[in-house]
């Protein structure tokens, strides 16, 4: 399953990845707005927002997206590990 996480602190990256991996799921994660985030997104399954860390520009192009692609939308106000361990139990199981 193919997860992308937007926002969310720098710091906490490797641990979104070993969660999404203890979950056997693919994840990029985006925290700060890449040029050309569109074409980086993608197509994933799940689309994971934490929108306490994040620009509204960020959500908006990436709620584009992921409608677009037909992605399931999650949106979160806490980014911490414990919350998106709690998504990934709903969602994976």
């Amino acid at each position: 399953m193919g997860i992308v996480i937007i926002g969310g602190h720098d710091r906490m990256v490797c641990k979104y990845k070993e969660i999404c991996k203890n979950h056997n799921c693919k994840v990029k994660v985006f925290t700060q707005m890449p040029a050309d985030m569109k074409n980086m997104i993608g197509s994933p399954d799940l689309l994971v927002l934490f929108t306490n860390t994040v620009s509204h520009k960020m959500i908006h192009n990436a709620l584009k997206n992921g409608e677009k692609t037909g992605a399931d939308i999650i949106r979160s106000h806490s980014s911490s590990a414990c919350a998106l361990n709690k998504i990934l139990s709903e969602y994976c199981s």
